[in-house]
């Protein structure tokens, strides 16, 4: 069951929660006067013309950490599907959570500054994207399940 196309979208969820560490989440914005970056791992600013690592979200990191593993572990619960399923969709929520989460810091960091949507990086989109991507999995989950109890009805 390891080679079946949920697979391959559990995987890509698990990438895409780990691309976070890249992109960065707003850019462009001013931090206390000064140009800053948000990613989930800080604060970056532009002090003398280079960016320098200002601050530091240690729980962001931890959390961004887990949340990447946990479609890893979903993928070896092939054998029970319907737990599989209520997990992706459980993941689901903790996905959503945690986007608010990453909102509030955002938004507790850069009080004051004007947000438009040219501050916006790829990163504030790609928590969206695995979800998405989870609910494609859930679906083919589902339809492996109605596949196995029809060819159990036919024995």
């Amino acid at each position: 069951m390891l080679q079946r196309i949920q697979s391959i979208w559990l995987l890509l969820a698990s990438l895409v929660i780990f691309s976070l560490f890249l992109f960065p989440l707003v850019h462009n914005v001013y931090v206390a006067g000064v140009p800053s970056t948000i990613k989930v791992t800080g604060i970056y600013q532009d002090l003398n013309g280079a960016q320098t690592h200002t601050q530091s979200f240690i729980a962001l990191i931890a959390a961004t950490a887990v949340i990447g593993i946990l479609p890893l572990m979903l993928i070896f619960l092939y054998r029970n599907r319907k737990q599989q399923v209520a997990l992706c969709y459980g993941y689901i929520v903790v996905i959503i959570g945690y986007s608010f989460w990453v909102s509030q810091t955002v938004k507790s960091f850069t009080e004051g500054a004007n947000l438009t949507t040219d501050n916006f990086g790829i990163g504030a989109l790609l928590s969206s994207v695995s979800i998405v991507l989870v609910i494609m999995a859930a679906k083919a989950i589902q339809r492996d399940e109605k596949l196995i109890k029809s060819a159990d009805r036919l024995r």
